[in-house]
């Protein structure tokens, strides 16, 4: 007896309940990283707007109102009466150095956060910029020193502090808890140091250092901008050619050293990079607080699973410091906040809660 053929309908119906080949393992890899990589370019577009966005409105925004056009104007050469000053040279020397100190500081957090796999390893929690601090204060009230010129103690010893912290650090290898806890003890010294100095003296040479050592843009101008662009354009790619190594470590020592890298002198090569980074844009700008420690965080969140977030970071680090420079000239009338104390109002609450959520999850 034959069965009958099923009607179309039923066929049909039956091949919509038929199991549909689940995709490969490599489809999915291939398709989380496509995603994730757009993700990347989506929010590195996003951040680069949002920097010019700032640039323009620091240098349009003011007691004196200059159009975007007359800006453009300026900056190709033109010769305004009032706006050419006003933009030339007050602002855009102030400008660039803001985004200069911002990438400088964003990308000497993201590495040695990375490095260390703690997000309190950052120059002004473990005392890369406190031992920049110490010498340009000790420079200026000790010695006498004009403030203008501290700039190469700063440098000088955001190096020396870091040498310190790495060999007090050192037991074989440097551990990630270490070195942050070395540091910060590093820190408290310093800043003893700092103390100290301001005890001895005078009250005018005390403001002064003061103003400095809270971190301020004041001071910027086309005479000092060479001191921080170049080094920071000669270090941009240094830091792109020890980004597969900081890959690397990611993975642990062992696991690094198993695919070529080679870890103590790698960690070596990427602390000397991020310190110097950390001290060009302070001994520009003082230890502007906090920038470095929020900046690859904050990028990691806006681009979860990028990675080292290395552009991104920087990136959060110049529109960290634009807004808050703009916040303090815009915000409290005739009064000028120097920009380190908005970005400290900024970070400090953040750690508090970085500190929170650590203790909660068990890893504080």
């Amino acid at each position: 007896m034959s069965v009958p053929a099923a009607e179309p309908w039923a066929q049909a119906a039956g091949a919509d309940r038929a199991p549909r080949p689940s995709p490969s393992p490599v489809a999915v890899v291939r398709a989380a990283r496509r995603e994730r990589t757009t993700r990347y370019r989506v929010v590195t577009t996003a951040l680069v707007a949002v920097t010019v966005g700032l640039v323009v409105l620091t240098l349009c925004v003011g007691a004196f109102m200059v159009s975007f056009v007359d800006v453009l104007r300026v900056v190709g050469g033109a010769d305004i009466d009032g706006a050419t000053f006003v933009v030339w040279d007050l602002r855009l020397p102030r400008t660039v150095t803001a985004v200069c100190v911002g990438v400088a500081f964003g990308l000497s957090g993201a590495i040695f956060q990375t490095l260390v796999r703690n997000p309190l390893a950052s120059p002004d929690i473990i005392g890369i910029t406190a031992g920049a601090s110490a010498a340009a204060v000790v420079a200026i009230m000790l010695f006498g020193l004009n403030p203008d010129l501290a700039a190469p103690f700063a440098f000088g010893g955001a190096l020396v502090a870091a040498a310190i912290i790495y060999l007090l650090a050192w037991r074989g290898s440097v551990s990630g808890y270490r070195l942050v806890l070395v540091g910060i003890g590093v820190a408290a010294i310093l800043n003893a140091v700092v103390s100290y100095a301001l005890t001895r003296g005078d009250v005018i040479d005390a403001n002064e250092a003061l103003v400095w050592i809270t971190g301020s843009l004041n001071a910027s101008s086309w005479g000092r901008l060479p001191g921080l662009v170049w080094p920071l354009l000669a270090l941009l790619p240094v830091v792109a050619l020890l980004a597969r190594p900081l890959r690397g470590l990611q993975l642990g020592d062992d696991l690094a050293a198993g695919i070529g890298v080679r870890p103590e002198r790698s960690k070596l090569a990427l602390i000397v990079v991020a310190v110097a980074l950390a001290a060009i844009a302070t001994a520009a700008a003082g230890p502007v607080a906090f920038v470095a420690f929020v900046s690859a965080p904050i990028a990691r969140r806006l681009a979860p699973g990028s990675g080292l977030a290395l552009v991104p970071s920087g990136l959060v680090g110049a529109c960290v410091v634009l807004a808050a420079d703009f916040a303090g000239a815009q915000l409290f009338g005739d009064t000028r906040l120097p920009v380190g104390i908005i970005t400290g109002v900024i970070g400090a609450p953040f750690l508090l809660w970085l500190l929170a959520q650590s203790n909660r999850t068990g890893k504080g």
